[in-house]
């Protein structure tokens, strides 16, 4: 499948879609025309005048160029993004998908050599359009539809997962648990959630050698075990616990998180290659990976188009500053359709576009980027958040957390 019949199956797919028109369509239109053209004259003058405001207002677009960089909000064709803010600070989205939450990082020293990785997360408040801090959470996972989120306490793992309603900002139901959880995912539809155990916190940092002989801290992969993980209903609490022994391919956080039919459950695992992934049966037996997912990358959070039809992998070339590109693939023979913007696909906003990180930095320079949409078929990006100065820094990067509205 290559570009131009994609296009045009989603087209063809469209048009099946729509309903029959019913009695009296072709008056009704006719109708509209009548109506409008009687219009069209009056108002001409004030549509002259819109245009030189807008002129005035809105810099010009060259089409020439690859990148899209208004400078305030955009809001148009189902985006909304804040190009001159980072971390953002009011709502950003696109098509299907928005920018439920972000979370910073930091790493607090418990000793010389030992420390705890701690997420502070900011969630969309939905009255006001902004992100709002909330340090309760130690954890976050945002359901379809943004209206619950579920919630970890501090200090992981803990027995209890809370039901939070985004819109107040309070704790609608707590769902005891036996296993000490530190990770959850929601599925597809949102009606089960998938809660990762642990013995320990599986954020436990230790000072480490980093790439230019210093120290810094790092993973310690000697002071946590995943256990298992809980497949709970949401709507009854009920749920039930599988274990899952970890082994030696198995990284300190290893979060569960469900295929794309809920049938399975996958996480990442030490590999020749970064996103390799192990799935599971949900009795925890390994298994093979469904014949749709078997190519992707945990490392590419994107994944699986809507429709299914896409896989989007991972960065196959960086070309400059601010033009990257990845791969996207059939999913079911993993050979490439074509390739599209990004450096890193986040999510998808529609069977065509997605969410990506493009770096806005020099290739000899330290790595920084921006959340930009990228369409198939298109060398055009369009940015949603400003320029992210310190991707690699605990104190200063922000991770987006997205879903689906």
């Amino acid at each position: 499948m290559n570009v131009e019949e994609l296009v045009r199956d989603s087209l063809r797919e469209l048009a099946v879609a729509q309903p029959p028109a019913g009695p009296g369509f072709a008056d009704r239109v006719l109708a509209v025309r009548r109506r409008r053209r009687a219009r069209r004259l009056a108002s001409v003058a004030a549509a002259t005048a819109a245009v030189v405001a807008v002129a005035v207002a809105v810099p010009l677009l060259d089409s020439g160029k690859s990148d899209v960089r208004p400078s305030g909000a955009v809001q148009r064709d189902g985006i909304t993004g804040h190009p001159d803010q980072s971390p953002p600070r009011e709502f950003i989205a696109a098509g299907r998908t928005a920018l439920a939450a972000y979370y910073t990082w930091r790493t607090v020293p418990l000793t010389d050599d030992k420390g705890v990785g701690v997420r502070t997360y900011r969630l969309l408040d939905q009255a006001t359009g902004t992100y709002v801090k909330d340090p309760r959470w130690a954890f976050v996972a945002v359901a379809p539809g943004l209206r619950t989120a579920a919630v970890l306490e501090q200090t992981l793992p803990v027995r209890r997962i809370g039901l939070l309603d985004l819109a107040t900002r309070k704790v609608e139901r707590w769902i005891p648990v036996g296993h000490g959880v530190g990770g959850l995912a929601f599925s597809q539809d949102g009606t089960r959630l998938l809660a990762t155990t642990y013995d320990a916190n599986p954020d436990a940092r230790a000072k480490v050698r980093n790439f230019k002989g210093g120290w810094g801290w790092g993973p310690a992969f000697t002071t946590s075990g995943r256990t298992g993980f809980y497949d709970i209903d949401v709507a009854s609490g009920e749920g039930t616990w599988t274990g899952v022994a970890s082994g030696s391919d198995t990284l300190p956080r290893a979060d569960f998180s469900y295929s794309r039919t809920g049938g399975q459950v996958y996480a990442q695992v030490i590999g020749d290659r970064d996103g390799k992934q192990q799935f599971y049966g949900l009795d925890g037996g390994r298994i093979a990976a469904p014949a749709d997912e078997r190519y992707l990358r945990t490392d590419v959070e994107a994944r699986l188009s809507p429709n299914g039809r896409l896989a989007a992998l991972g960065l196959t070339r960086e070309v400059a500053p601010g033009k990257s590109y990845s791969s996207i693939r059939d999913p079911r023979t993993g050979k490439e359709i074509t390739k599209v913007r990004g450096g890193n696909l986040l999510a998808w906003a529609d069977d065509r576009r997605l969410i990506a990180w493009e770096r806005a930095s020099g290739l000899d320079e330290p790595y920084r980027a921006r959340l930009v949409l990228v369409t198939i078929g298109s060398d055009r990006t369009v940015p949603l958040s400003g320029v992210q100065k310190e991707m690699y820094d605990d104190l200063k990067a922000w991770q987006p957390v997205f879903a689906r509205r």
